[in-house]
């Protein structure tokens, strides 16, 4: 059975974010592949995963087998001050590559479009959910990693580097639909965070103490 010792986890570098798109990519459909729901296959990894290496490098980790890069857990220590350096630093060169569909019919938008309005439109986190949970994660797996203890090494690699950082506690957005990763983020410890200022949907919020 393959264990441990079959992956290592380091920091990610510049030269993986090709890699760590394509694993965007390939999970971007509540854990499984979601090539086929996206004409321009770096969109997700714009909103997802290129600003959290390029602006938060200290909390982007990745694990690597014999094949290559395989996953990757990346966060953010303070939330609100991200926010504001995505507004200043990642969002306004993307915003002059993507055209902003709000001014049609939202149920005509592709799901390219859906993403586009989110740079043009970014969601800010309730400072009432901030103020309990300052930081925040995403964590994406390929099948070939998964079931070996890896999301696990990742997560604690996060969280040590959070904790040495002076970070009290960290939260999450999970897809509803994605019941194997919301099972696994309940056994990591993990609640879903209830507050009339999150909206909920299609994503449950979820939070832990460190």
């Amino acid at each position: 059975m393959a264990g441990v010792s079959d992956f290592h986890i380091r920091l990610a570098r510049p030269s993986d974010l090709d890699a760590l798109y394509a694993i965007c990519l390939a999970t971007g459909d509540s854990g499984e592949d979601a090539a086929a729901l996206h004409a321009d296959p770096r969109l997700l990894g714009h909103v997802y995963v290129g600003p959290y290496v390029v602006l938060e490098p200290d909390l982007a980790f990745v694990v690597e087998d014999g094949i290559g890069v395989a996953g990757y857990v990346l966060g953010a220590a303070n939330t609100a001050l991200f926010e504001e350096r995505l507004e200043r630093e990642w969002w306004p060169s993307l915003r002059a590559q993507y055209a902003d569909p709000t001014g049609s019919d939202p149920s005509t938008w592709s799901s390219d479009q859906r993403l586009a309005v989110q740079i043009h439109h970014p969601g800010r986190t309730p400072p009432s959910v901030m103020g309990r949970y300052p930081a925040h994660l995403h964590l994406d797996l390929l099948p070939r990693i998964r079931g070996k203890g890896a999301a696990t090494a990742l997560l604690n690699r996060c969280f040590a580097e959070m904790k040495s950082a002076g970070v009290s506690a960290v939260m999450l957005g999970a897809s509803r639909a994605n019941h194997r990763g919301v099972a696994f983020w309940q056994k990591s410890g993990f609640a879903e965070i209830v507050s009339p200022d999150l909206e909920s949907g299609e994503t449950i919020w979820m939070g832990r103490d460190l």
